[in-house]
């Protein structure tokens, strides 16, 4: 976890990839491969760490002189090419808000889980530049808390108006006051447009559906799965239980207590209003080819 979120995970595989090729005999090809392998072991559930040394691994089959500077300078288009996405991003699912928009969004997708500007966060900080952000409630998103620390540290920095609400006060919001959107952002996309995100996310997409607010998922193309036909075929990564019987190293559960940690959910298609990239936005239904 100390790199998180697809895109990011996607370019620190590339860099990771290339630095392996400068390491002592590392542009022999057994060794690529055994450093493609091994990075790509690291997380089951993002595409596009998997997306990424695939590209990577097409520059390296040509070979020959100056390979590792070669395959320098693709981590560093793979890394420059995320940024410009997630601002295309930000502007197309800008486009979509009303004015004086009161948003929700769940776990971390800002600037920090990607090369640069975020991809849901993308669109909240474009909306923002437009003046069309009244507030944005964060859910603090147990158990890791990517909302409270990270997402409420973004958006105080862009001094972005917002509230933390633990992840079980969403109904509520829902029920009692206007909320004009979901936004949230995704680690993998299906074909037919099942979306898996962190933990959490579909419950917010079953709240969304059912109080008539729209779910924006925001990814780059790179998130989409084009090997994956459904969302049950997506794996889903189950991290360690201590995070769930933890808080900030301090133990909470009673001693012997067990624990569950899904840490992705699916979203199925049929939930999301819109999936917002840098080549569209694209609505249900969805059938990527």
């Amino acid at each position: 976890m100390s790199i998180r979120g697809a895109p990011a995970i996607g370019c620190a595989a590339a860099f990771g990839f290339a630095l392996a090729a400068r390491a002592r005999n590392g542009l022999r090809p057994r060794r690529l491969e055994t450093a493609r392998r091994r990075l790509a072991a690291t997380r089951p559930t993002a595409v596009n760490l998997y997306w990424a040394l695939e590209r990577m691994a097409r520059v390296a089959a040509v070979g020959g002189n100056g390979l590792a500077a070669r395959l320098e300078k693709e981590a560093r288009a793979i890394a420059a090419e995320d940024v410009a996405a997630c601002r295309r991003i930000g502007e197309r699912g800008a486009a979509l808000l009303p004015r004086n928009a009161v948003l929700l969004t769940h776990c971390n997708a800002g600037a920090l889980a990607t090369a640069g500007h975020g991809t849901a966060l993308g669109i909240v900080r474009s909306a923002h530049a437009r003046g069309i952000v009244r507030r944005v409630y964060v859910d603090e998103t147990r158990p890791y808390l990517q909302g409270a620390r990270l997402t409420a540290w973004e958006l105080s920095r862009e001094r972005i108006p917002y509230e933390i609400i633990t992840d079980n006060a969403a109904a509520h919001l829902f029920k009692t006051e206007k909320i004009d959107a979901v936004i949230v952002g995704a680690d993998r996309v299906a074909r037919n447009g099942d979306t898996a995100n962190k933990i959490g996310t579909y419950g917010l997409a079953l709240l969304a559906r059912h109080h008539g607010v729209p779910l924006y998922v925001a990814a780059p193309t790179s998130t989409l799965d084009r090997n994956c036909a459904r969302g049950e075929d997506i794996p889903i990564e189950e991290r360690s239980a201590e995070e769930v019987l933890t808080l900030a190293g301090r133990r909470l559960a009673p001693a012997g207590a067990r624990a569950r940690h899904p840490a992705f959910d699916v979203t199925p298609a049929r939930l999301i209003s819109a999936l917002v990239t840098e080549a569209g936005v694209f609505r249900p239904p969805f059938q990527f080819k």
